[in-house]
C-alpha cells in the first residue's frame, strides 16, 4: 500500500528508526530476556490480540498475510494467530505503520495497551499479572459459580464489544458453565487496569459467593504509599455495606397488619393499640430502651410512634434529629418508604443513605439537611471514621432495628462504640437517645439462668439501654393480635439402607485419594478421610482447601499453578457429590442423580480437561447402577412419607390452610418442589418458592422483585398455598394467613427459632418439626430451653433497681472500654534490629530500616545519598495532586536487567522525595538472613522514625 492509501486512514508518521527496531525486535527478545518492557509487550501482543478481527489493523498487512493469520486462528487458535501477525507487523516499512497500528489498537478498545505502547510504561497492565495468576487458580470455582448473565452488563467496560457477544452466544448455546469459561478467557487478556475490581463490585452487588475468593484491596482509607498509585485518590472511598449471609434478608412487608394495603398509609390512619403504647412509653420518656416484642406485634409503627413523640416535644428553636439503622438493603428501602410517607406529611424532610448510593451523595450534607435519616449502619461506621460526620452528637435520636446483632465487630457495636467513648471521655456534646428493636435478645451460649441475665446485661450495656421493655399489662390484647403457634418434634425413620450412598461415597473416596496424589502436604488435605461424606462440615472442609488453594506458593508457579487447578477441579467435584448426598437423604434419589447429570452435563459443554474428563468417566461408569438403585421403588424416602401424610391431613382439616416449608438449602428446594409438583395427590398445593439472592450455583439465586413477586402471591392468590423456603423466610415476612410452618430438617439457634415460628401468625397455627436425627430435636429442645431462659432472665432485669441497673451497665461499658483501648494500643515490641530492604525482583540492595523515614503516619521514604543512587526516576504517567502530595514522577530498580516499580517521587510541602511502597521489597534479617515479605507498611514492624526535612541538607 502506497503513501497515499495510508494519509487516507489517518496514518501520518514515518519513523524509520522506530520500524527499524521493532523489526529486530525478536532478536531482541532472545539477547535480552530480562528486558522487562519488551518480553511484556511480547507477552501482550499474543494474550489479547487473539481476536483478530480488527479491519483496521488488517489494513496495515496484504490480502494474502491476512488469510494465512485467519487460517493460523482457525488451525491452532488465537495465540498463534497474533504471533504471527506480530511477525508480518514487524516487517512492515510503509510510511506511518506504527501510528496506524496504535490508533487501531485504540478503535478496536484495546486502550489500555495502546496507552502502554504509546507511553512505553507496561507498569499498569504487570499489576494485572497476580490477578490473572488468580483468576487462573480459581477458573474451576470461576466456572462452577459464576451466572455470566448476571454480571456481564456490569462488566462490559473490561472487555471489548465482540467478546461480549461471543459469551453471551456460549451462554445461549453450550450453557452457563461454558460461558463462565469463556468469560474467564476474555478476563485474562483484558487490558483494562480496572477489570479486577470492577468484577468484585459486580460480584458483590449480585451476592455470589465466588466473591470471597475474589479478593481486591479497596480499603482506600488506610492510605499507604503506594495507595498514591491510584487513580481514585482524593475522592471518597468505596464504602462496602456490611451483610449477613444473603439468606438472611429481611423481606416484611407489613408490620402493622396483614392489610394489604400500604403499610405507612394504613398506619396514618390507626390509632396506636394499648400494647404497642406500653411498648414505646419508656423510650417516649426518654431513657434508652430494647423493645422486645414478638414478630408480627407492629415494631415498626412504635418505632414511628417513637420518632413522632421525639420530633414534637423539642422546645422552640430546637430541633430533633432522628437516624434509623437497617441491617439489609431491602429493610432500609422499606423503612424509608414507611418513614418517607409518615412524616412528610407531617411536614419533616425524611432521607436514606444505602451502601450502592452512598459514592453519589454528600453524606454530611444529607445528614444537616433532613430531619429523619435512613441508614445501612457501615455508612455511619465509615464517615465517623473519617471525620466527616464528627460525633454521634449530630443525631438526637438513633433506633437500631434487629438490635440483637450489637455484639462483636458488627457496624452497630461499632457505632455504640464511638457513643461509649464519648460517654466515658467525659465529653460535655450531648448524646443521642437510643432505642433497639428485635423479637429476641437471646441468651448466646448460657447454660442457666444467671448466664443469660450476664448475656442480656452485655446487650443493653453495649446499647446503653437502662430498660429492657416488654408487654405485660396489655399481654392478653397481644396476644388476640399476635398467635404463638403451637410447637411440635416429630421424629421420623430414615432409609434402612442406601445404595445411592454407598456408590457415591465410593467415587468420593477415589476423587479424594485424587486430590491427595496432587499434592499430599497441603495442609487441609490432611485426616480427609475422617471427614463425613454428606454434611455441612465436609462443604465447609471444600472452603477451606480453596481459601488454602489460594494462599499456596511453590518456587515452580508453573507447577504451584497446576496443583491449585487441580485441587479446585478435585474439590469442586467433591462438592457436587456432597450436595447430592443432602438431597438423597432429605428427598429422592432420582433429584440427587439429576444434579449431578446437569453438573456433569456443563462440565462436558466447558473446558472438559483432561482432569475433568477423567473424573466424568468415573462417574459415567456409575451412572447405570445409580439410575438402577434411584428407580427403585423400596428405596422412596420415607421422610417424603411423613411429609406426605402431614400435608394430606392438614389440607383435609382445612383446604385454606397456608403452609411454610423450611429447608436447609436451595437444591433442597427444587427437590421438594418437584416431588410436590409430581405427586398427584399434593399437585393441587402449586408451590411457590423462596431462596436467597447469593448465587451459589449458576440455577439458584432469586433477585428481590421475584421475591416480592413469591410473596404477593403467597399472601393475595388462593391457589398458592404452600411457599418452601430457605433461611430468607427467617425475617419480617408478615403472612396473617399462614398456619402452618413445617421445618424439615431445620434448626437454628434459639433466635431463628423465635423468628422461624413466628411466620405462623393465624390462630390455630402449628410449627412442625421433621427430622430423622434425633440430635436436631435435642438441639430444638434446647432453643425451647433458653427461650424461657431469657423471658426469665428478661422479667428479672424488669424487676431490679434501675439505678442499680445503670451501675451495673456502666461497669460492664467501663470495663470492655479498657478491654478495647488496651487492644487498640497494645504495640508489639519493636524490632530495632537493622535490616536489609532487598529489590523483590532482582534481590538488590535498596537500602536498610536505618534509613526509612515516616511521612504523614502512613508512607514512607529513604534519606542518604546511597539510597539515590539505587533507584532511577521517570516521569509519572499520571501526575496529579493528592491531598498534601503532588505525584511527580515513578522510581524504578536502576539495574537495568530489573526496573522493578519501586513507589513515586513526589513533591510534599515543598521538598521532593521518593516514596516507596513495601509490597516492591524483601525485608531480610541482617544476622540469620531470613526473609520475608510484608503486605503492608502496618504488618512491618521496625522503628517508624518521622521524617525531619533537615536531614535532606545534610
Amino acid at each position: 500500500m502506497g503513501r497515499v492509501g495510508w494519509e487516507r486512514i489517518g496514518l501520518i508518521r514515518w519513523d524509520r528508526q522506530l520500524a527499524a527496531f521493532w523489526k529486530f525486535l525478536p532478536l531482541l527478545l532472545i539477547c535480552f530476556p530480562l528486558w522487562e518492557g519488551l518480553a511484556t509487550l511480547f507477552w501482550f501482543f499474543s494474550q489479547w490480540l487473539g481476536i483478530l478481527q480488527i479491519d483496521e489493523l488488517f489494513l496495515l498487512l496484504f490480502v494474502d498475510e491476512v488469510q494465512y493469520i485467519q487460517a493460523e486462528k482457525n488451525n491452532k487458535g488465537p495465540m498463534e494467530a497474533a504471533s504471527l501477525f506480530l511477525k508480518y507487523l514487524l516487517q512492515l516499512k510503509e510510511e506511518g505503520w506504527f501510528r496506524g497500528f496504535l490508533d487501531a489498537l485504540n478503535n478496536a478498545g484495546y486502550s489500555g495497551l495502546y496507552e502502554a505502547i504509546a507511553n512505553w510504561n507496561f507498569q499498569k497492565i504487570e499489576k494485572l499479572e497476580e490477578y490473572r495468576a488468580l483468576l487462573k487458580r480459581l477458573q474451576p470455582a470461576f466456572k462452577d459459580r459464576i451466572d455470566p448473565t448476571c454480571i456481564l452488563p456490569e462488566m462490559s467496560d473490561c472487555i471489548i464489544s465482540q467478546e461480549y457477544e461471543e459469551i453471551m452466544q456460549v451462554c445461549s448455546n453450550k450453557g452457563i458453565m461454558a460461558g463462565a469459561e469463556k468469560m474467564a478467557e476474555c478476563l485474562l487478556r483484558s487490558d483494562k487496569e480496572n477489570w479486577p475490581k470492577t468484577l468484585k463490585l459486580a460480584l458483590d452487588n449480585d451476592n455470589n459467593s465466588f466473591s470471597e475468593l475474589w479478593m481486591v484491596e479497596e480499603d482506600a482509607k488506610d492510605v499507604e504509599a503506594e495507595d498514591l498509585e491510584e487513580d481514585d485518590m482524593g475522592t471518597s472511598s468505596i464504602h462496602i455495606v456490611y451483610q449477613e449471609d444473603p439468606q438472611l434478608e429481611n423481606l416484611s412487608q407489613n408490620s402493622c397488619t396483614p392489610a394489604e394495603v400500604s403499610r405507612a398509609k394504613l398506619c396514618s390512619q390507626l390509632k396506636p393499640r394499648n400494647y404497642q403504647l406500653e411498648l414505646a412509653l419508656p423510650a417516649m420518656k426518654g431513657k434508652n430502651t430494647i423493645i422486645c416484642a414478638p414478630t408480627g406485634c407492629g415494631k415498626t409503627f412504635v418505632s414511628l410512634l417513637i420518632c413522632e413523640h421525639h420530633l414534637k416535644t423539642f422546645p422552640q428553636g430546637q430541633k430533633g434529629k432522628v437516624v434509623f439503622f437497617a441491617n439489609h438493603v431491602p429493610v432500609y428501602e422499606q423503612q424509608k418508604s414507611v418513614f418517607s410517607e409518615y412524616f412528610e406529611r407531617l411536614g419533616y424532610s425524611v432521607a436514606g443513605i444505602a451502601g450502592a448510593t452512598v459514592e453519589n451523595v454528600p453524606v454530611q450534607q444529607i445528614v444537616e439537611n433532613n430531619d429523619i435519616i435512613v441508614l445501612t449502619p457501615q455508612i455511619l461506621v465509615n464517615n465517623l471514621k473519617d471525620g466527616t460526620i464528627p460525633s454521634l452528637s449530630v443525631f438526637t435520636l438513633m433506633i437500631f432495628d434487629e438490635c440483637h446483632n450489637t455484639c462483636k465487630q458488627h457496624p452497630y457495636n461499632k457505632i455504640m462504640f464511638y457513643y461509649l467513648d464519648q460517654k466515658l471521655g467525659g465529653s460535655s456534646d450531648p448524646l443521642p437517645q437510643v432505642v433497639g428493636m428485635t423479637a429476641s435478645v437471646g441468651v448466646g451460649d448460657a447454660k442457666n439462668t444467671d448466664e443469660a441475665v450476664e448475656y442480656i446485661c452485655k446487650l443493653c450495656a453495649s446499647l446503653d439501654a437502662s430498660v429492657i421493655a416488654t408487654v405485660k399489662e396489655n399481654l392478653e390484647e397481644l396476644q388476640e393480635i399476635v398467635y404463638t403457634p403451637q410447637k411440635i418434634s416429630r421424629r421420623v425413620e430414615s432409609r434402612t439402607t442406601n445404595g445411592f450412598k454407598r456408590i457415591i461415597s465410593q467415587l468420593m473416596r477415589e476423587t479424594e485419594s485424587l486430590a491427595k496424589d496432587v499434592f499430599e502436604e497441603l495442609e487441609n488435605l490432611s485426616q480427609i478421610q475422617n471427614r463425613e461424606f454428606g454434611t455441612q462440615k465436609y462443604e465447609q472442609w471444600i472452603v477451606e482447601v480453596h481459601k488454602a488453594c489460594r494462599t499456596f506458593q511453590l518456587p515452580d508457579k508453573d507447577e504451584e499453578s497446576r496443583i491449585c487447578k487441580a485441587l479446585y477441579l478435585y474439590t469442586s467435584h467433591l462438592r457436587k457429590y456432597n450436595d447430592a448426598l443432602i438431597i438423597s437423604e432429605h428427598a429422592q434419589m432420582k433429584d440427587a442423580l439429576n444434579y449431578l447429570n446437569n453438573f456433569f452435563k456443563d462440565v462436558r459443554a466447558a473446558g472438559f480437561d483432561e482432569t475433568e474428563q477423567d473424573l466424568t468417566r468415573r462417574f459415567e461408569g456409575k451412572v447405570q447402577e445409580l439410575e438402577t438403585v434411584s428407580m427403585d421403588p423400596s428405596n422412596e424416602n420415607p421422610k417424603l412419607k411423613d411429609l406426605y401424610l402431614i400435608l394430606q391431613e392438614e389440607y383435609h382439616v382445612n383446604p385454606e390452610t397456608k403452609t411454610i416449608l423450611f429447608v436447609k438449602t436451595r437444591a433442597l428446594v427444587d427437590a421438594i418442589k418437584k416431588w410436590i409438583e409430581e405427586n398427584s395427590k399434593l399437585s393441587f398445593l402449586k408451590p411457590g418458592i423462596l431462596t436467597g439472592r447469593g448465587k451459589t450455583s449458576q440455577t439458584t439465586g432469586m433477585t428481590l422483585p421475584a421475591q416480592k413477586c413469591v410473596l404477593d402471591a403467597f399472601r393475595s392468590n388462593g391457589d398458592h398455598n404452600i411457599l418452601i423456603a430457605t433461611s430468607v423466610a427467617d425475617e419480617g415476612i408478615d403472612i396473617a394467613q399462614c398456619n402452618l410452618v413445617i421445618l424439615y430438617e431445620y434448626v437454628g439457634n434459639v433466635i431463628k427459632m423465635i423468628q422461624t415460628r413466628g411466620r405462623g401468625r393465624a390462630k390455630g397455627s402449628k410449627c412442625l418439626l421433621l427430622t430423622s436425627n434425633a440430635d436436631v430435636i435435642e438441639k430444638e429442645n434446647i432453643n425451647m430451653y433458653k427461650e424461657k431462659m431469657m423471658n426469665e432472665s428478661i422479667l428479672r432485669l424488669q424487676t431490679c433497681d434501675e439505678a442499680k441497673f445503670k451501675k451495673k451497665l456502666l461497669c460492664i461499658q467501663t470495663g470492655e472500654k479498657i478491654i478495647r483501648d488496651n487492644q487498640q494500643n497494645f504495640k508489639p515490641k519493636l524490632d530495632k534490629q537493622n535490616k536489609k530492604l532487598l529489590c523483590a525482583k532482582c534481590k538488590a540492595l535498596a537500602c536498610y530500616t536505618s534509613e526509612i523515614r515516616m511521612v504523614k503516619d502512613s508512607h514512607y521514604t529513604v534519606v542518604g545519598e546511597t539510597f539515590k543512587k539505587c533507584f532511577v526516576t521517570r516521569p509519572h504517567p499520571r501526575p496529579k495532586s493528592c491531598g498534601d502530595f503532588d505525584k511527580i514522577g515513578k522510581i524504578f530498580c536502576a539495574r537495568q536487567d530489573c526496573s522493578h516499580d519501586w513507589g513515586i517521587r513526589a513533591k510534599v510541602n515543598a521538598f521532593e522525595i521518593p516514596l516507596i511502597k513495601i509490597q516492591s521489597f524483601v525485608v531480610e534479617d541482617t544476622v540469620t538472613g531470613k526473609q520475608m515479605c510484608p503486605s503492608k507498611w502496618k504488618d512491618f514492624n521496625f522503628e517508624k522514625i518521622p521524617f525531619n526535612p533537615e536531614e535532606l541538607s545534610e
